[in-house]
């Protein structure tokens, strides 16, 4: 088992998203970009993979040390922080899945434009038929340079 894959489990393990472990490492003072985390998250064929050094690894455990626990002047509970994540990660769920119920309706102006009536509603007569399209590509005889006897 490599480093990314241990990256990997903490990760689904404690419900990560990329933003909060770019916070955690800038708590040790690492900085690291989206684009490098998914590199290290990526498929080990895949062409953008990269591999996640020890000092990587490392700087993230450390960050995740003072992410659960907090520091000595400021100790937090590390179920509160927990539960805390547990309870953002739902609702980011739950505004994914919004119906067009929840969607809140929009003070969006009015149009002076008036609704369509019967007459503009025409429909094509039943025996309308849509020309074809001319072909994009001409007939042509093709010449082999051969003669032909007909």
């Amino acid at each position: 088992m490599n480093n990314n894959d241990v990256f990997k489990k903490l990760r689904v393990a404690l419900q990560l998203r990329d933003d909060q472990i770019v916070e955690i490492m800038e708590l040790v003072d690492f900085r690291v970009s989206k684009a490098e985390l998914g590199a290290f998250f990526r498929n080990a064929d895949h062409p953008n993979y990269m591999d996640c050094g020890d000092q990587v690894l490392r700087n993230f455990l450390n960050g995740l040390i003072i992410h659960l626990r907090g520091t000595k002047e400021e100790p937090k509970n590390p179920q509160e922080v927990l539960a805390k994540n547990k309870t953002a990660v739902k609702n980011n769920k739950k505004s994914f899945s919004t119906t067009k119920q929840d969607k809140p309706k929009t003070d969006r102006p009015k149009s002076n434009k008036p609704k369509a009536t019967k007459a503009d509603d025409k429909k094509p007569a039943k025996n309308f038929k849509a020309k074809k399209p001319a072909p994009v590509v001409e007939k042509f005889k093709f010449k082999s340079g051969k003669k032909s006897d007909s």
